[in-house]
């Protein structure tokens, strides 16, 4: 289904879609500082980027979205209270040393355990655990657009909505869409900081 919104239309991506999603994810956070953090090696950040996103996809409980002209990807997880969005899917690439991530496996899951404790996962709520626009298109209204779809249904359906920030300009954008900060934000040794934030439904 397609949605039009002031900005751009909002589909939800099938399987076809895939690996327009995460050409778009991968490209939108190639210069994030969590990103940069997480795999230092410019030459080698895309393909891990695309380990890492690429188990979301396949979620049981995932659903992804494209906006524009695939110009802007989002994915969204529905948790049951009870349920923690790290435990990782069928299929989820491991986070050790061995793993595909190599030495960066360590810093991916020390932040995991980091973030766990604050997540909601006492109600049933809406997680986003990524949302990207190609660089072009950044400032352009995309990310709005994909907010306001997806959280339009969240308030029909009374859930709340919980994500992570890893940037400033990320932070000012979900502030502008309900959101508020939960807690100090979470910085794990010399990674950049992390605001966790939740949005009541209707917010």
């Amino acid at each position: 289904m397609t949605v039009d919104t002031t900005y751009a239309s909002v589909r939800r991506a099938d399987a076809e879609d895939r690996q327009a999603v995460l050409d778009v994810l991968t490209e939108a956070f190639m210069n994030d500082p969590l990103a940069c953090w997480l795999f230092p090696e410019a030459g080698a950040r895309g393909r891990l980027q695309s380990h890492f996103y690429r188990p979301l996809l396949t979620h049981p409980q995932g659903e992804a979205y494209l906006a524009g002209r695939r110009e802007g990807a989002s994915v969204w997880l529905t948790l049951a209270a009870g349920q923690s969005p790290h435990e990782e899917p069928p299929g989820a690439p491991e986070a050790g040393p061995a793993s595909v991530f190599g030495e960066h496996g360590g810093r991916l899951r020390t932040l995991g355990e980091a973030l766990a404790p604050r997540h909601p996962d006492h109600q049933p709520h809406l997680y986003l655990p990524c949302m990207g626009v190609v660089s072009g298109r950044q400032g352009g209204g995309l990310g709005s657009a994909m907010l306001r779809h997806r959280l339009a249904r969240a308030d029909a359906d009374g859930l709340g909505a919980y994500l992570e920030a890893s940037s400033a300009r990320s932070r000012a954008l979900y502030l502008r869409h309900g959101f508020e900060d939960l807690g100090e934000p979470v910085r794990v040794d010399d990674s950049p900081l992390l605001w966790p934030m939740w949005r009541p439904p209707g917010g």
